[in-house]
């Protein structure tokens, strides 16, 4: 019995190396045919490439191919600038499994490969990059794109596809979309601007107006669309002319007859009288409530039990729309009180209080919205509402009670909290003189240079703080940026919502590489924020516009040894010492280096940074 027993475990055993070889040998086999189509069938190029059947492409030298960090599993397909000139079949990768369910990345850029997106596209589930720039692609987009939700990066601009746009807006973690110099119709669907850091949809052929952009966008990523209006264009959408098909049924609708007038006259009476009932009826449902129900997308219930939001308004004014949010019950009982985590709150918190109370949607990013609240003694507040993040109820009080002992005059820490399963809730104090990105962005720029290094010094040494006191708990900050740096009443810079999002692999690597560096390189992404905010300072230019990398520009006009173009032009003005503001360009550069490991500490940062200050302070006290 034990000879069968072994019989039959080593036949089971050669039955799955064969199903695992078979395997090996039918994605090989996908990839060259792959290959060979959008090569253009090019014998000379294929064998360039190394793509061979009797070779392993995560162990041979497949050009392009990049594997997990084991060797097994393929990743990436980065294939730019290879003249093809074949035709992209999407369908045969995403319709075989074993690729379709691995496949993060595909790069074509800067190829003449023609054909189309096939529907197939909404296999490849897993996809976080899609970049086809620079080719000769062209149809209709598919709507099965809509369904990457995994998809960070998506650019198909300089091509000659038509059609309107799929619902890409459903997409919540999309942060680049490059669609420029294309044949594309239909209207700008209502993207979450806030989310991404390249946007462009100019030269192709879009109408109507222009979705709010909430000023993270100019002009620039608009051009070119004659039938498009509204800010940020120029054209104002009153200016538009009315289309063909309209004027025509204007001019039929005129000169009704008689007989038309009476008919229509009872129409309209039928219709008040309609109304006239619903309201009546509608009022005698409504009697004795004082408060609207809240909309049923409110703060998301946790739990079983019957849902009933409490105290929620609505209104809606002039690009800001206030609302009051509410906590559904859960099993018929409100939700737990507030945690109150600040010894120094003046006030008593309570959780009906602050639902209870007017607030303004003062802000929407990557992870959750923002509130301006005003508590009913007049003190004002504000609240960050988070939802989905997947972390449990006990690793994130956790996190807020470490969050909240690492006490720093310019890290502005929680002072209260509230969690549930799907929602979580966490009170600041409210900063009157607001964000480093409207004083370099907004319409008066009021920041000098001296100013400007005192403020780089100010969060460079706040962030070294956090890193040497949160770093060895895995936390870092994860969504450094210009906007979450805001300026107390003395004008100083504070670093605001630290540790609420967690660090993704494009911030910590640039490049996407994926890396193994673990919290060492979390806390290098928050350097590279940090060089990003200082690019901000220096140069006075978005970090997104126009479809182009504010670090790329940089870099660019710097190879071209034209370094004095990069400083704004407002600090040339003032006569800012070029050599200060050239070594604190320097300090920015090593920040956004392309390798993780290359990036100072922000020890290094604070040091350098203090160094440059310092020696500003002395060459004032010179010339007083």
């Amino acid at each position: 019995m034990k000879r069968v027993s072994t019989w039959i475990s080593f036949a089971t055993f050669l039955f799955l190396l064969n199903i695992t070889s078979c395997v090996e040998y039918e994605v090989k086999r996908t990839l060259i045919q792959f290959l060979a189509q959008v090569s253009g069938n090019d014998a000379q190029q294929n064998s360039t490439l190394v793509w061979k059947q009797d070779s392993d492409p995560c162990k041979g030298p497949w050009q392009g191919v990049h594997c997990d960090s084991q060797n097994i599993s393929i990743k990436k397909l980065l294939l730019d600038k290879l003249n093809f000139s074949g035709t992209l079949d999407l369908a045969m990768l995403c319709n075989f499994q074993p690729l379709a369910a691995s496949l993060t990345y595909l790069s074509l850029d800067g190829n003449k490969i023609s054909g189309e997106i096939a529907s197939e596209v909404g296999n490849c589930k897993h996809l976080t990059r899609l970049h086809l720039s620079g080719n000769q692609l062209a149809g209709d987009l598919p709507s099965s794109l809509s369904m990457l939700n995994n998809l960070k990066r998506l650019d198909i601009s300089n091509n000659h596809f038509s059609g309107s746009l799929p619902n890409l807006s459903r997409i919540s973690g999309l942060n680049m979309f490059l669609a420029q110099n294309n044949y594309l119709g239909g209207t700008i669907p209502a993207f979450e601007f806030s989310n991404f850091d390249q946007f462009n949809v100019s030269f192709n052929n879009f109408r109507g107006h222009i979705p709010n952009v909430h000023g993270y966008f100019s002009a620039d990523s608009f051009l070119g669309n004659p039938e498009l209006c509204g800010n940020p264009l120029p054209k104002n959408c009153s200016d538009q002319p009315m289309p063909f098909s309209e004027a025509q049924t204007s001019e039929k609708s005129m000169g009704p007859s008689k007989d038309q007038i009476l008919m229509y006259s009872g129409y309209a009476a039928l219709v008040v009288i309609i109304v006239l009932f619903l309201v009546l009826k509608l009022c005698r449902r409504k009697k004795g409530e004082n408060k609207i129900e809240a909309l049923n997308n409110g703060v998301g219930a946790t739990g079983g039990g019957v849902q009933k939001p409490i105290n929620v308004s609505s209104e809606y004014k002039t690009e800001v729309s206030r609302s009051e949010f509410s906590v559904p019950s859960e099993s018929g009982m409100v939700a737990q009180s507030l945690v109150v985590l600040s010894s120094q709150v003046e006030i008593e918190l309570r959780l009906e209080d602050l639902l209870g109370a007017p607030a303004e949607l003062i802000g929407r990013g990557k992870n959750g919205s923002l509130y301006k609240v005003m508590l009913h003694n007049g003190i004002m507040v504000v609240v960050k509402r988070i939802k989905d993040w997947t972390i449990s109820s006990h690793d994130f009080i956790q996190r807020m009670r470490i969050l909240s002992q690492a006490k720093h005059p310019h890290v502005l820490a929680p002072l209260a909290f509230y969690c549930s399963k799907q929602e979580k809730l966490l009170v600041y104090e409210y900063q009157q003189n607001g964000s480093l990105f409207k004083l370099l962005h907004g319409t008066t720029k009021a920041l000098d240079w001296s100013s400007r290094l005192g403020i780089a010094a100010t969060i460079a040494e706040a962030l070294a703080f956090l890193h040497q006191e949160l770093g060895h708990h895995g936390i870092v900050h994860g969504n450094l940026k210009s906007s979450n740096i805001l300026l107390n009443k003395n004008m100083e810079a504070c670093i605001s919502e630290c540790g609420i999002m967690d660090m993704d692999d494009e911030r910590g690597s640039p490049l996407g590489s994926s890396s193994d560096g673990g919290a060492l390189d979390m806390l290098k992404g928050d350097v590279y924020g940090f060089g990003v905010i200082l690019l901000e300072v220096l140069t006075g230019k978005l970090v997104k516009g126009n479809g182009i990398d504010l670090t790329d520009w940089v870099q660019s006009v710097l190879r071209e040894e034209w370094t004095g173009e990069v400083f704004d032009k407002s600090l040339i003005s003032e006569y800012a010492s070029e050599e200060r503001m050239v070594n604190l360009l320097q300090v920015a550069i090593r920040c956004v280096n392309r390798s993780p490991q290359a990036r100072p500490t922000m020890n290094q940062v604070a040091l350098m940074i203090n160094t440059i200050k310092e020696d500003e302070e002395k060459s004032l006290i010179y010339e007083v």
